[in-house]
């Protein structure tokens, strides 16, 4: 059994045995027949993994590594708010008929501000101060700005990275952490997915900095079951799991934006049965 899925399994458990349910409340989502999309949830969770030790992802069900690597790319180094740039149809929901998201997510990292060194956007400045400032405490990005929202088809759900640098003992590469922040996340639907893909960032942002990736810890502020996914959840949980799969990234890749999906590779990654057909709450 792979790390993530100890994690996930008793984090799924303890919602389910110790969450409080929105029923009856006024709540925003609906399901495709316009039913509210009701929850069971746990405030404040929060889930470690060692990136050292092994890749955080799931074997219970499949995550598909390559498209989760793909949308991060879209968001984090094309910095695209435009559904036309990625390669999956995930985002088709929330998109305009000119396939733009609004000010959201890509739109918001790529936006230049002006720092004492020049103009940067929030990508270039975590790499300028992990290569020449690596020990600051002030290392983050934060995509929920506020006077943006009216302008975006959906608010952020993971909205702020918070990057922290360490040295082991004897040790000759620095240790790159990080801090996810997420204000909600349905838990079923895009919990690894997310692990996986800010476990990807870490290794990618370690890698062309000439660090080693560390731990991600991943805060979630409001982490829910929809009351369609439980029986789903159930039976995904009682599953047999496997080991972790072997994950890594090109290492001849120096240049943060010369990643492709095509530099992930991914060995041995055995798993249970996909879920087909999980409702989504929109």
């Amino acid at each position: 059994m792979s790390y993530a899925d100890q994690v996930f399994i008793h984090m799924c458990q303890d919602i389910l045995d110790n969450g409080c349910s929105t029923e009856g409340e006024k709540v925003r989502p609906k399901w495709e027949d316009g039913a509210f999309a009701y929850t069971i949830k746990r405030f404040g969770v929060v889930n470690r993994y060692d990136l050292s030790k092994e890749f955080p992802a799931l074997t219970l069900r499949r995550t598909a590594l390559k498209s989760a690597f793909d949308e991060l790319l879209w968001i984090w180094q094309k910095k695209s708010n435009n559904i036309h740039d990625l390669h999956s149809h995930i985002w088709d929901s929330w998109a305009d008929e000119d396939g733009s998201i609004g000010k959201a997510y890509g739109y918001q990292l790529g936006v230049k501000h002006q720092y004492r060194e020049g103009m940067m956007d929030q990508v270039d400045r975590v790499l300028y101060d992990l290569k020449n400032n690596p020990y600051s405490r002030r290392i983050m990005t934060n995509i929920y700005v506020h006077q943006d929202l009216h302008e975006m088809n959906l608010y952020p759900c993971a909205y702020s990275m918070t990057f922290n640098v360490t040295k082991k003992p004897y040790s000759e590469k620095l240790t790159l952490n990080a801090i996810l922040n997420q204000r909600s996340q349905d838990v079923l639907t895009a919990n690894n997915w997310n692990v996986c893909q800010y476990a990807l960032l870490v290794h990618m942002i370690a890698q062309v900095c000439g660090m080693e990736a560390g731990e991600l810890v991943h805060v979630i502020a409001d982490a829910h079951i929809y009351d369609r996914h439980i029986p789903l959840v159930r039976e995904l949980i009682s599953r047999p799991a496997y080991d972790a799969p072997t994950v890594r990234l090109n290492p001849e890749i120096t240049d943060f934006y010369a990643f492709t999906v095509d530099d992930l590779i991914v060995e041995n990654y055995q798993t249970g049965p996909q879920i087909k057909h999980i409702p989504v709450a929109i």
